[in-house]
């Protein structure tokens, strides 16, 4: 079982580089943005308290996440048997000793984390170009800003986290899709070739 944590700031690749993942090696695939927009355009009532904090450039409650991850485990466990990518969690220390709690619960542990590293400026060109391509509402400047003030204050301090549990490998994320994923790739098969 693969179980990967992919990292990295708001427009670091996180998404397309997962979609390659699960091609690649048939993981299932946890994007928290993904799950929340989808309550969101659903109009529940998660959605609607997701929404506030999203649009406020804010990060979701440890609680409230944790609790959706669960369910989202419990839903796929046939889906999940390959192993799981996470994408967009955990984005604090408190979320990633929840997520070490939860996968121990199931009977396994995070393989590895995926760190992908993009220069600031790039970051902000990714967001906008996005939000430009898929109308999404969240990729403005000012959101992009907000959401990158966060993750240097709330989220980055979780590669010293796992640094210190060697299981941060950083991964150039600029240049082409295929290369990048082929430094993802390169130290997935090395962790598969060891297990």
């Amino acid at each position: 079982m693969l179980n990967i944590v992919i990292f990295g700031a708001p427009g670091s690749g996180k998404g397309t580089q997962s979609d390659k993942l699960i091609e690649h090696y048939g993981l299932f695939h946890i994007s928290t943005g993904d799950v929340l927009r989808d309550h969101i355009r659903r109009g529940t009532a998660l959605g609607a308290t997701a929404k506030q904090y999203i649009d406020a450039g804010r990060l979701i409650p440890d609680e409230l996440m944790i609790d959706i991850l669960a369910d989202v485990l419990d839903d796929n466990r046939e889906a999940t048997a390959a192993g799981v990518i996470f994408d967009g969690f955990p984005r604090t220390i408190a979320q990633a000793g929840a997520l070490e709690n939860m996968l121990a619960d199931r009977g396994t542990a995070l393989s590895t984390v995926i760190g992908l590293e993009v220069a600031e400026e790039e970051l902000i060109e990714r967001i906008l170009n996005r939000g430009r391509l898929t109308g999404r509402s969240d990729d403005t400047l000012e959101t992009a800003r907000k959401r990158l003030d966060v993750y240097h204050n709330q989220t980055s301090p979780l590669r010293n986290y796992y640094k210190e549990r060697g299981l941060y490998h950083a991964v150039q994320g600029s240049g082409g899709i295929d290369a990048v994923a082929e430094r993802i790739s390169r130290h997935l098969d090395a962790i598969t070739a060891d297990a």
